[in-house]
Formats: C-alpha cells, structure tokens, sequence
C-alpha cells in the first residue's frame, strides 16, 4: 500500500524531507486535505498526484506565473497550449493526456465543458488536481465545499471564483496511473452532472 511506499522512502530519504500523517480508513479528499493543512508551515501549498501522473517538472512555472501576477491559485491544465495569464519568459508546452482510451477522454472533455458552460468560472480544466494554493486561501475554500468525489476539485474552483480569487493556468501533460486503477463509472458521471446543477443554484 501507498503507506508502506511512504516508509520506505523515510528510510531513504528521511523525516526531514518526508512527512507522513496517516488517518484511520478513507475520509474524504477534503478532510484529507485539511488534515494535511495542520502540518503545512509554509505560505504556498502544492497539491499533487505523487505516482508521477503530474510530473514535478511543472511546478516551476507554476510558482513562476503566482510570482509574476501575485495569483491566489495557479492550477495545471490538459487544455491550454499557453499560460493565463501569459507567463514572461516561459518556454511552456501544451497541455494534453497520454494513456486515456478515447471514451475516458471523450467524458473528461465533456464534463469540463458541460462544467464550464453552465458555472462560467473561467478555467478550462475544473477536474485536475494538479494545483498550488495560497495556504490560507485553501483552507478558506475547503471550509466552503459540501461536494465529495469527482465534483469535489470542480467545485473547488468554482468557489474560489465566487469567492473573489485569482486563479492562473499552465499546461501540463498527465499521464495516466501505472499502479492502481483510476475509478470513474457510470455513478461518478451522474454524480458529477448533479453536483454541476447543485453548484449552479447554490453560488
């Protein structure tokens, strides 16, 4: 399991560098995140994948567009070729998936633009997760969200935007998981369309 990967790497790797907290069973996403705010001691948060799906090579250019704009959230996308806003002196490449069959990318596609065209929020990937935060401003948002499961990361963002953020993009390419398996079903599709419309009469 992925604690037994995590103690491997202390031993490698040491305290210092990893820290792991782990909870009793499967709480949530959102409590999860919380939980994981009580050891945060700096101002930024990176949020992330860690089985490589979102490669730690992009982070540079995230904390590079929060620096240049004073952004409150800069998240990744598979669906911009360029930065917003426009970061000076990047070399970015376009966003994209590698690994998806075409019907796991045809219901990503529509489920962000079903999102986006009824919620507006003005981000072009709402289901990523591949995200950096202000530390306050994540605590902020998480305190607002009821959603869990597939909507939870669309309605982070979407309340961020109701709440006055500022939120940036860059491009990332995700490559699905080698190990474990990505659960998304005919249940995680229906639950995802209510929560848009839940969203949609309730911010």
């Amino acid at each position: 399991g992925t604690q037994e990967v995590a103690k491997q790497l202390i031993e490698v790797y040491g305290e210092d560098r990893i820290l792991l907290k782990p909870r009793a069973g499967k709480l949530g996403l959102g409590t999860a995140y919380i939980h994981g705010l009580n050891f945060c001691t700096g101002n930024f948060v990176i949020i992330m994948d860690a089985d490589f799906s979102h490669h730690p090579k992009f982070i540079p250019e995230f904390i590079k567009l929060q620096q240049q704009y004073n952004l409150d959230i800069v998240t990744g996308t598979r669906y911009r070729s360029s930065t917003t806003p426009s970061l000076r002196g990047g070399n970015v490449t376009p966003g994209g998936v590698y690994g998806w069959d075409l019907k796991r990318k045809v219901i990503s596609r529509g489920a962000n633009f079903f999102a986006d065209t009824v919620l507006n929020p003005g981000v072009s990937d709402l289901t990523g997760s591949f995200r950096l935060y202000r530390r306050e401003v994540l605590r902020n948002v998480i305190s607002q969200v009821q959603s869990k499961g597939y909507v939870f990361q669309m309605e982070m963002m979407a309340r961020a935007r109701a709440m006055g953020y500022t939120v940036g993009e860059v491009p990332i390419t995700f490559v699905d998981r080698i190990f474990g398996e990505s659960k998304l079903g005919a249940d995680e599709i229906v639950g995802f369309a209510k929560g848009v419309w839940a969203l949609f009469t309730s911010i």
